[in-house]
């Protein structure tokens, strides 16, 4: 069973930019999904990367001083996670009349250009975040007829999933985690869109004879850094590569990395510190 952990994090006092850095340190420790609460951050990690002495050194080494951080963790069993979401965080996602994203708990949904079924389970990827919504955003905003993309880090496959509503003929969805895999499997047939690919593994799933035109990578900074070179030998001239899932000030020093690849910097979003690039090859 793919268990996690739900750590709740009081911050005394509350300021949101406390609990974007403290989020961002828990992702470097494994933590993979956060949700704003009234008195700080809850966050979930893999119930085998549970560890409070990590948990411990982030809070007695967190840069910003005048913050008091407490925390305390229950563990949520796998098959418990869609009625965690259900109950406390997972609301339809609305972004104007392009696109709607609910599970198939939810009633009275809106109506909108394209409707996306996700049912999470334990896989994170549900357009709550700030990042994955600037990643919705960017695909909304492209041309996607007859595109192939590559979705890595899918989790949900949400990224996939719209790609491929929006005109995307080849697309094609990677993540390590075996859990995601099979939530990503489960969420394409779901959405009607039984072609995308979905393989498990991570930069080592990129097969050589892979040409994507369109690549998206919404995970975090380290990762980014460290495979943004994989990402480019499965691109062409021309291809664009979209990443998100880091912070406003990290945004130079992955420039700098996809600049050494030969990207070209395109533009970017920012949306409460976080923020999303694009690149051409």
């Amino acid at each position: 069973m793919n268990d996690y952990t739900r750590v709740k994090f009081t911050v005394k006092p509350n300021e949101e930019f406390a609990t974007d850095i403290l989020a961002s340190q828990l992702a470097d420790i494994g933590f993979e999904s956060f949700v704003t609460e009234e008195d700080g951050i809850s966050a979930y990690v893999p119930q085998s990367l549970f560890d409070t002495g990590n948990i411990d050194s982030v809070i007695a080494e967190f840069p910003v001083p005048g913050f008091q951080i407490s925390y305390e963790s229950e563990l949520i069993e796998g098959e418990d996670w869609n009625a965690e979401w259900e109950k406390n965080y997972f609301q339809p996602i609305v972004l104007g009349e392009e696109c709607v994203i609910h599970s198939t708990f939810h009633k009275d949904v809106p109506k909108a250009r394209y409707d996306i079924l996700i049912d999470p389970k334990m896989a994170f990827g549900t357009g709550y975040h700030q990042t994955t919504c600037h990643m919705l955003r960017a695909i909304l905003a492209s041309d996607m007829t007859g595109k192939s993309v590559l979705d890595m880090g899918c989790g949900t496959a949400l990224l996939a999933i719209l790609a491929r509503k929006h005109g995307a003929s080849d697309v094609v969805a990677i993540d390590i985690d075996e859990f995601a895999y099979e939530n990503a499997r489960e969420n394409i047939v779901l959405n009607g869109t039984p072609d995308i690919e979905v393989r498990l593994g991570g930069a080592e799933a990129i097969k050589e004879s892979d040409s994507f035109d369109i690549v998206l990578a919404n995970i975090n900074r380290n990762i980014l850094l460290a495979d943004i070179k994989n990402y480019v030998r499965a691109m062409h001239p021309g291809s664009q590569l979209f990443i998100s899932g880091f912070y406003t000030e990290d945004i130079d020093v992955l420039k700098e990395e996809a600049a050494s690849h030969g990207l070209q910097y395109i533009d970017s979003a920012e949306e409460n510190r976080w923020a999303m690039a694009r690149f051409r090859l």
